[in-house]
């Protein structure tokens, strides 16, 4: 049996280690580290949309944030800088020799970012305004924002250690009313002299922004993947009324058009979620020809694409900015 002095010592030594350990509940649990907001997709990139306005200037709000199990206790002043080097990297780990499908660092002349961005004490978040105007910007290329938060021992911050997370590699998509990925599994692409067999179809044709009413899209059964693919472009501008004009500005692709475009967009409510917008915007009678000129040296491959697309959008009427409504 336990003597009352032992007894004694134990219960004092469960009192201080219990006492320990609350103590150190009231202490940081994880480091205040400062990082991006911006998950990877497959690409190794993050997407951003942009609405596509020209000469006008569209804000993006990319946001930053404090880590820790306690509310940020102090101003900081979050150092921004543009990272080159990790794009690079990116693109030669993902893609090796196949420049072509680098992706390339947007142009100066497209953005501004501020140098430094505010957290206030109190607050764990903050958004870094990212100024864009993408006048005639050429979305053959695969545009790519790197960004870095900056590290030194006299900020009043630090960096989160782990580069994805002190890394934004924001993925240019500017969009306007018609861009976007269609279904395409209503449009048929037959070879010339082939007529008799199965056309080629895909199930997706994505579309890039030229301006605010023209999108451009490849000819045929050629898609991102062509090395060449800037040869075969084919421009739709969609106008008021309804019709569609198709166009190219390559004349080595012998384009031309068989009928007259249209389009029409209807909306419908989603029935389970009543919130949520569907618009689809549908593209009728396309019929056009063209030639594949670079496939076989000094030999043209001729092909007729016939059908209809479809662009489906789904938009959230509860959320205000569009470029967060629509579930991309």
């Amino acid at each position: 049996m336990m003597n009352k002095p032992f007894i004694l010592f134990l219960s004092i030594t469960l009192l201080l280690i219990c006492s320990s350990c609350n103590e150190e509940w009231t202490d940081e649990q994880f480091k205040n580290f400062v990082s991006f907001k911006a998950p990877l997709t497959s690409g190794g990139v993050s997407d951003i949309y942009i609405r596509y306005k020209g000469d006008e200037k569209t804000t993006f709000q990319q946001p930053l944030i404090v880590s820790g199990s306690k509310t940020n206790d102090q101003d900081r002043s979050v150092h921004v800088a543009v990272d080159s080097d990790t794009l690079e990297v990116l693109n030669y780990e993902r893609f090796q020799s196949r420049e072509d499908f680098y992706y390339r660092e947007l142009d100066s002349q497209y953005y501004t970012i501020p140098s430094d961005v505010e957290i206030k004490a109190g607050e764990n978040t903050s958004l870094m305004g990212i100024d864009f105007t993408l006048n005639d910007i050429d979305m053959v290329d695969k545009w790519v924002l790197p960004l870095t938060i900056v590290d030194d021992p006299s900020y009043d911050y630090v960096a989160n250690p782990r580069k994805y997370y002190r890394k934004a590699l924001l993925r240019i998509n500017p969009f306007n009313d018609y861009s976007g990925t269609y279904s395409g599994t209503a449009l048929k692409t037959v070879m010339e002299g082939s007529e008799g067999e199965a056309p080629i179809v895909k199930s997706e044709i994505k579309s890039y922004v030229v301006d605010e009413n023209t999108v451009f899209f490849y000819a045929g059964n050629i898609d991102e993947d062509r090395q060449d693919r800037g040869n075969y472009k084919i421009y739709a501008t969609f106008d008021d009324t309804g019709a569609v004009t198709f166009y190219a500005d390559n004349p080595d692709i012998n384009f031309q058009i068989n009928k007259d475009a249209s389009y029409k967009i209807t909306e419908l409510m989603d029935e389970i979620r009543p919130y949520l917008l569907h618009r689809y915007l549908t593209i009728n009678n396309i019929d056009y020809q063209y030639s594949d000129y670079t496939m076989v040296p000094n030999v043209n491959i001729n092909y007729k694409v016939s059908g209809s697309l479809i662009l489906e959008r789904r938009l959230n009427t509860q959320i205000p900015d569009e470029d967060q409504a629509i579930e991309w």
